[in-house]
């Protein structure tokens, strides 16, 4: 995607039997193709019935970021690669259903700085107190609702199950996306990039956000510079961080997660990790070569360590033998050098017991709501 590229998410609001929210959500869909096609615009559709979020379980307040179940990794994941929403809700005994509400209150970080339109449905009020109450919600986690909609009476637009477009109703969903798209586009900056988690680091101007499509050609350009050195220092060019395409990078999110570090909008840090039976694993730790020795490897490190879930009993990294400042950092930190039999050849394998619950050294600027 280009840096103009808009990704709408629209979010099916309803889960009851029966629902009219996927027929309403695919005839907006289909109403706006050929309009976000035109403006660089692609519009995809999350289902609240197939995301299946259980009512909120997370230990941690959402503003920490601090996520233990992948249910709501997934759930950070799709918000976040979106520059917009439209939510497509029912109205319920004058209100907005609970497990939009739930949807909402999951994350927090994800929705900042970003529009969000409605498409709401119902009976007498065409669903607008729902619209209403929702928009309560979303202006608290630093949405911003445009001023077009789209109210549907079911008696008047819905028939047989399927949506009845009009000229007028077709043409308020047009305008809708229109004027989603010029808002989204207009807040951009707002967001820094898509990146709106400030991070109180230990240089100035630093965000940290979960790894999003958007990072991974960038991220790849980075880790290439940064093994440079460990292939100098190793002596090799056998390194698997210079031997990866982009496909390859873009596949190890599926058992990774990745963690970006932006200096004023630029990526200078990523570290990964991922868990593996008792052990979180903690690799790919990399920071751009003009800003080490600033501390943000120490700190980020840190940060990778606090993400750690529950049921781990210690942190595990590997490193080339032949990489002495690494080995420094690691040890530093706490690690302590234990070799094994499925230690790679010409690796050093250092592990770190977590002691209760590790703490991350990073701390969010944003207010707890």
């Amino acid at each position: 995607m280009s840096s103009n590229d808009l990704r709408v998410l629209v979010i099916t609001a309803s889960t009851r039997p029966g629902r009219l929210g996927p027929a309403i959500t695919d005839w907006f869909v289909r109403t706006v193709r050929s309009d976000a096609a035109s403006d660089a615009t692609t519009v995809d559709v999350a289902d609240l019935a197939d995301i299946a979020l259980p009512l909120l379980d997370e230990p941690e307040h959402p503003a920490s970021g601090s996520y233990q179940h992948e249910h709501t990794r997934r759930w950070s994941r799709t918000v976040a690669a979106a520059d917009a929403f439209v939510v497509v809700t029912p109205e319920y005994n004058f209100g907005m259903p609970a497990v939009l509400k739930n949807a909402f209150d999951f994350l927090y970080h994800e929705w900042a700085w970003k529009p969000v339109a409605f498409v709401s449905y119902g009976n007498t009020s065409a669903g607008t107190r729902s619209v209403q109450m929702a928009k309560q919600v979303v202006t608290t986690l630093r949405m911003m609702p445009i001023g077009a909609s789209v109210a549907l009476r079911i008696a008047d637009s819905v028939h047989d199950g399927r949506v009845v477009g009009s000229t007028a109703l077709d043409a308020a969903a047009r305008t809708l996306l229109v004027e989603l798209s010029r808002v989204a586009r207009a807040l951009r900056p707002l967001r820094g990039g898509n990146d709106p988690t400030d991070a109180d680091g230990p240089v100035t101007g630093l965000t940290l956000r979960e790894a999003q499509a958007d990072d991974m050609a960038e991220l790849l350009v980075l880790q290439r510079c940064c093994w440079v050195q460990e292939a100098i220092a190793n002596d090799t060019l056998d390194l698997a961080p210079l031997r990866e395409t982009l496909d390859d990078l873009r596949a190890s999110t599926t058992t990774w997660r990745w963690w970006c570090v932006r200096r004023d909008g630029r990526l200078v840090a990523a570290v990964r990790a991922r868990a593996h039976r008792r052990a979180w694993l903690i690799g790919r730790l990399m920071v751009a070569p003009d800003q080490a020795g600033n501390g943000i490897g120490s700190w980020l490190l840190s940060y990778a360590e606090g993400q750690a879930p529950g049921e781990t009993t210690h942190c595990t990294l590997f490193t080339g033998h032949r990489s002495t400042r690494n080995i420094s950092l690691y040890e530093r930190a706490g690690y302590t050098r234990s070799a094994t039999d499925d230690t790679p050849a010409g690796s050093v394998r250092l592990s770190k017991p977590r002691h209760g619950r590790l703490a991350g050294a990073v701390h969010h600027r944003a207010g707890v709501v």
